[in-house]
């Protein structure tokens, strides 16, 4: 179905991304929300769900090491049961990226076009994703490796030129509410940790099988480091009203003014924001493409990859009516489902998958 290899390193450029795009823009009005100036703690809290996530998905992977969830499912919990649970994570991934594709509409359109109907801007993205999907992984990896750099280099550069207005002391004081607010802080963003399951997408196309586990967690602590960054700069900036703004990068962003020449950056947000979502989008699709295929037993995904397409741009229509639906369900609802359908699933999986390998071990000595 899928003949090309990956190098887990190019597998932890496509998990990178895929997590940091969404998260940088918005989480940190939502954590600063509870956690207040103890913001930049709860990506460290949420972190844990991503390396809770990581290992289970390798665990699993090395014990069906050339199978998807899709397809060890049937295996572990029986073929009709497994189909209805492939099923499941189908319909959990085919309207997420919907979501994602939702977000990254509404962001070009309220910030830049603001006269382009969003079904065009939604449909050139998906449009440029499918072609990417088509090309198979390893396309998928190279593209990834090319434009982690573009994605990171803005974001560096960023932090460069706003060190003049920092204002270090609005970090105090440290935990002064003790770690109830960071806690409730950490639940947003540890919804986005739990898509690090993705990789159960990719692990079976490793061609250096035994450093997957190394460098997804590597990219775990990666996202993590990032996104603790970004909250405390947004907040030496903005202080107290973080939690007032929609996209508080965006306005840190405006602060920036060298010899009123050197200003305006939005754009780099902006192409930090677009790079990003073409990533995450082109892994969601793929792991939804992929997953289809193998729910139906087919020889190849390619045949699934437009039809999966049309169904993405649809979901991002019917699920989600208006901008404060999606903000909505990335707070309220996503964070509870995107634990359960990649990190506690998985995880029933893990335990019912070692229960039965022992049982049959015990059998097979004893009849010995």
């Amino acid at each position: 179905m899928e003949k090309g290899r990956i190098s887990s390193l190019q597998m932890a450029f496509m998990m990178y991304p895929t997590i940091v795009a969404t998260a940088i823009l918005g989480v940190p009005s939502i954590t600063a929300k509870y956690a207040k100036t103890d913001l930049w703690v709860s990506p460290i809290l949420a972190s844990l769900i991503g390396f809770a996530t990581v290992y289970i998905a390798y665990k699993l992977h090395k014990l069906y090491p050339k199978q998807t969830v899709i397809q060890f499912s049937e295996q572990i919990i029986g073929r009709i049961p497994g189909k209805i649970l492939g099923f499941l994570f189908l319909f959990f991934y085919i309207p997420i990226t919907g979501q994602i594709l939702r977000s990254y509409g509404e962001y070009i359109v309220d910030s830049f076009l603001v006269k382009t109907p969003i079904s065009v801007v939604m449909a050139s993205m998906i449009l440029l994703c499918a072609f990417i999907v088509c090309g198979g992984i390893e396309v998928l990896g190279r593209a990834a490796q090319l434009f982690v750099p573009v994605f990171i280099i803005p974001i560096l550069l960023l932090i460069i030129l706003l060190g003049p207005d920092l204002e270090f002391k609005n970090i105090f004081p440290v935990l002064g509410n003790g770690i109830m607010p960071p806690i409730k802080g950490s639940i947003v963003p540890g919804g986005w940790f739990s898509e690090f399951f993705l990789i159960i997408f990719l692990l079976p196309f490793l061609a250096d099988m035994k450093k997957g586990m190394k460098h997804g967690m590597m990219t775990v602590f990666a996202v993590m480091v990032t996104l603790v960054v970004v909250n405390l700069i947004v907040l030496f900036v903005l202080g107290s009203t973080t939690s007032t703004k929609n996209y508080p990068l965006m306005n840190v962003s405006r602060y920036i003014s060298l010899a009123d020449f050197f200003e305006h950056l939005e754009s780099a947000i902006m192409a930090v924001w677009i790079v990003g979502a073409f990533v995450k989008i082109s892994v969601f699709y793929y792991a939804a493409a992929l997953g289809t295929a193998q729910w139906l037993n087919l020889s190849d995904y390619r045949p699934v990859v437009w039809p999966i397409g049309i169904l993405i741009v649809e979901f991002s229509f019917w699920s989600y009516p208006s901008a404060m639906d999606v903000s909505r369900f990335d707070i309220i609802a996503f964070p509870f489902y995107g634990v359960l359908m990649q990190t506690l699933i998985p995880l029933l999986l893990l335990v019912i998958a070692v229960v039965k390998r022992n049982r049959q071990r015990k059998k097979g000595s004893n009849s010995s």
